[in-house]
């Protein structure tokens, strides 16, 4: 019995366990990486990962998936380059605009998805491709470039110490963590993503919940987008491209299911994220090859992946033993 408490806290907690083991290894190998300007910097540059990761939480959680993530940062920042440089609107108003364009994609994604019944992968594919494409046209594949007045957001502090992208991650992951623990389609969303049938039955209103999830996934990719168009400065023909991976990697990491039902933004986003900066830092502290640390942080991640299908079989396995089976 001991042995079985023992091994479902850990499967439980095996994101707790592999950022720890994550921090140790870079720990050990490079001191430096131990300091705090490191882990500011670590958080910092995984801000808008982050809020990004936030949404997608949202979205496996009732088991679906959303890969237009990157195209979304794409086309929200051309909208708010647009409006500020060719028309001069004020930040806030600009933002607003990127904010509701994202909006716009997460509102086509749930449309096709939970109205007409298509495959997530399929619609968040296709708009990733279509969203890019009007990024591109828009721009001719021209970088785009920020004013100073957004940039120097990237390097201001709230409070005199929380630098702006932080405050804005640990915001968006407060809001997240609000939604999905104290309200009651919060907590419905882990009944959706465990049995979306079993959650009709009970009188859950799934379409609605699934609609909702990509919307709230639109506005964090928007979102997140111009906390690292504040952070970098400009966007060029490849930028956003492959952040829909990340984004999905920091939530799995941080201990979402890609089947849906399990997962939590506080602390699981917040850890996964983390860890995901960590694990690209480290790699770089330690002079790891430039070209060989995408193949060791994948390995990583695949690794991660591992366990996650490992965990879920096992906490099913101890799940169906301790059934009292009824005469």
């Amino acid at each position: 019995m001991k042995q079985e408490r023992f091994l479902r806290a850990s499967l439980n907690n095996s994101n707790f366990i592999l950022f720890a083991v994550v921090f140790i290894v870079f720990g050990t190998i490079t001191p430096r990486f131990l300091s705090l300007d490191s882990f500011q910097g670590i958080l910092s540059n995984a801000s808008y990962i982050g809020i990004i990761a936030v949404g997608m939480s949202f979205v496996l959680l009732t088991g679906g998936i959303d890969l237009s993530v990157g195209s979304n940062m794409y086309l929200s920042g051309v909208v708010v380059s647009v409006l500020l440089q060719n028309f001069h609107f004020p930040i806030w108003l600009a933002l607003i605009a990127g904010l509701l364009t994202g909006l716009l994609f997460g509102l086509v994604n749930a449309f096709a998805i939970v109205k007409i019944g298509m495959l997530p992968f399929i619609v968040t594919l296709s708009t990733m491709v279509a969203g890019r494409g009007i990024a591109l046209l828009a721009t001719q594949s021209q970088s785009v470039g920020f004013p100073a007045s957004v940039t120097s957001m990237a390097t201001g502090n709230l409070f005199g110490f929380i630098p702006v992208p932080i405050a804005i991650f640990l915001l968006v992951v407060l809001v997240g963590h609000l939604l999905l623990v104290r309200t009651p389609a919060g907590r419905q969303l882990y009944a959706v993503g465990f049995s979306s049938e079993s959650a009709k039955k009970a009188g859950i209103r799934t379409d609605r919940l699934i609609f909702g999830t990509y919307l709230i996934s639109g506005v964090c990719a928007a979102l997140g987008g111009f906390v690292s168009i504040a952070q970098v400065g400009e966007m060029n023909a490849r930028y956003g491209s492959g952040e829909e991976f990340n984004a999905i990697a920091a939530a799995v990491l941080g201990g979402a299911s890609l089947f849906g039902g399990v997962g939590t933004i506080f602390p699981g986003a917040l850890i996964g994220t983390i860890m995901l900066q960590m694990i690209q830092a480290g790699l770089v502290f330690a002079g790891v090859d430039l070209y060989i640390q995408p193949i060791v942080k994948a390995l990583i991640i695949y690794f991660a992946l591992l366990v996650d299908s490992f965990r879920i079989g096992q906490l099913e396995r101890l799940n169906r033993r301790n059934i009292i089976p009824t005469d």
